[in-house]
């Protein structure tokens, strides 16, 4: 069932942090407020801009950034319009920039998207810190997925992209996946805190104390 309203999953005095899925509940966008001047960052809006202006309005944020943790389609299928509305600024990896336009592999036709991406103004490398007011975002490379997949650390969050899900990984099987890659990548993650919340591109959350534990994939 598609979930209509945006739901909490993270609050501090510095900031709050909400799930609003979208392309029918398939990929999870998530909003993130600093809560000094209500500035917000946009992680992977795959779709539905209509709805995440509309949710935007209602939570009284202010966009200023659309980070994408990768370059397919079905996170970065509302990076046009949005970074039009806004004028928002466009952060990828830059490894990963060029399937913004590529239709060929954004995977746009799957979701009957016209493959335009919008432009990206920051292209991010490993150890990038993204600021937002006071809150300093990390950027993890973490490819495997795509040449260019990063995770995102906050506080006690982990915002994973399609690197690692709930029980499963990213799939390495479109262009530009590479599983010796994502194992290496994997293998990275699990040297973070057990602590850590992790917010997928796709599923339910999780810790990464659990998935250390019970995911496949990580498990020794």
């Amino acid at each position: 069932m598609q979930i209509k309203t945006p739901i909490m999953i993270g609050k501090t005095a510095e900031y709050l942090c909400y799930l609003q899925p979208v392309l029918h509940g398939i990929t999870n966008c998530y909003i993130l407020i600093e809560r000094v001047n209500n500035k917000a960052v946009l992680i992977d809006p795959g779709g539905d801009a209509e709805k995440l202006i509309k949710v935007l309005t209602e939570l009284n944020a202010q966009p200023e950034l659309i980070i994408n943790t990768h370059g397919h389609w079905d996170h970065i299928g509302a990076n046009k319009p949005l970074q039009q509305k806004y004028g928002l600024e466009i952060a990828i990896h830059e490894a990963d920039a060029s399937l913004l336009k590529d239709i060929g592999k954004n995977a746009a036709g799957f979701f009957r998207g016209d493959g335009d991406g919008g432009h990206a103004t920051r292209l991010l490398r490993e150890g990038d810190i993204i600021e937002l007011g006071a809150l300093e975002i990390a950027v993890l490379h973490t490819p495997g997925h795509t040449p260019g997949g990063i995770c995102l650390k906050l506080d006690k969050l982990l915002f994973s992209g399609d690197t690692l899900f709930n029980l499963s990984i990213g799939r390495t099987d479109l262009p530009g996946g590479d599983y010796e890659a994502l194992v290496n990548s994997l293998k990275r993650l699990t040297q973070l805190e057990d602590n850590l919340l992790l917010l997928p591109g796709h599923s339910k959350s999780s810790t990464l104390g659990y998935e250390k534990v019970h995911n496949p994939y990580l498990r020794p």
